[in-house]
């Protein structure tokens, strides 16, 4: 599996480190390989502040407010089992958001880095939390499992 990334940084609040690329390729990489994905992947990670991630959050989901994380799913999971690669979609992660949850939190930027990036990657890949608590359930477990196989527990 070889997967391309697109990795950019839109924001000037917080300092972006080069090491936040390789936390964002270990998530993506983690996920995939926990949930099975032997095809080549492109994924889009952009970095953005509180403001701009509300534009978005207003934009696509008609919610007024500023989020952590955004999931933008570019191909049907279903197609996972086909051949050729696959375009993921896009995540767009507030770093300015994950400070302040990390603070709040109580644990790192880069952890909260990595479990913003994995919960995202859940998404493109289908899963879902807002649907009912099962899968909720699920998705959070897998979460904390794939953290914790990445060195990012809690």
């Amino acid at each position: 599996m070889k997967v391309t990334y697109y990795i950019t940084n839109e924001q000037e609040k917080i300092e972006f480190l080069p090491e936040y690329e390789e936390l964002i390729k270990k998530a993506v990489e983690g996920t995939l390989a926990y949930e099975g994905i032997d095809r080549n992947c492109e994924i889009s990670v952009t970095f953005t502040d509180n403001e701009s991630i509300r534009e978005l959050n207003r934009e696509y989901r008609d919610i007024d407010r500023e989020t952590d994380v955004l999931s933008f799913p570019m191909e049907d999971m279903d197609e996972l089992d086909g051949d050729g690669d696959v375009v993921l979609g896009d995540v767009v992660i507030s770093l300015e958001k994950a400070k302040e949850q990390a603070e709040e939190y109580g644990h790192s930027l880069e952890r909260e880095i990595s479990f913003l990036c994995v919960h995202s990657c859940l998404h493109l890949l289908g899963y879902d939390h807002e649907t009912g608590e099962e899968d909720e359930k699920e998705m959070f477990g897998k979460q904390e499992e794939i953290l914790k196989k990445i060195g990012q527990e809690r």
